[in-house]
């Protein structure tokens, strides 16, 4: 059995939703470790899921966030939920991975303004062609 007090990936799920709710806000790290009274480290440890949050300190980051405490939970499975078949999957991890960093949720908060569909199409045209490049590249162990 794994030590209660070890992060695990719901810790770390909440940490990205966390993260995600900060950036919205344009808030940095420092500005929400003054609000709970902890150091900026603390917050990012939080963040990466390295160490869990207590209940009450969620209650606290909550109230600091103008988001209900059931925001942090949307999106992590329950135990009895992935038992019954229902995970989470890859592309939800990589979509949660992708907009809880800074570039990810500024690139979908974007893209949700763009209302023109054949230009929003040409967008993920030109994201596909970047990435290929981008992954050409690496293939070849080149870098930028």
């Amino acid at each position: 059995m794994n030590d209660e007090r070890t992060a695990t990936e719901v810790d770390r799920r909440i940490g990205q939703r966390v993260r995600m709710r900060r950036l919205e806000l344009g808030m940095s790290q420092e500005r929400l470790a003054e609000l709970l009274g902890v150091t900026f480290q603390q917050v990012q440890k939080y963040e990466k899921g390295v160490n869990r949050i207590a209940a009450s300190r969620l209650f606290f980051i909550a109230d600091s966030l103008a988001v209900p405490i059931s925001h942090f939970y949307e999106g992590v499975a329950s135990r009895r939920s992935a038992a019954a078949g229902v995970a989470e999957s890859e592309s939800d991890r990589f979509i949660y991975d992708t907009i809880s960093t800074p570039e990810g949720l500024q690139l979908v908060t974007l893209f949700s303004h763009v209302k023109n569909a054949r230009m929003r199409r040409r967008i993920v045209d030109l994201v596909r062609a970047v990435a290929d490049e981008d992954s050409a590249k690496a293939a070849e162990g080149g870098e930028e």
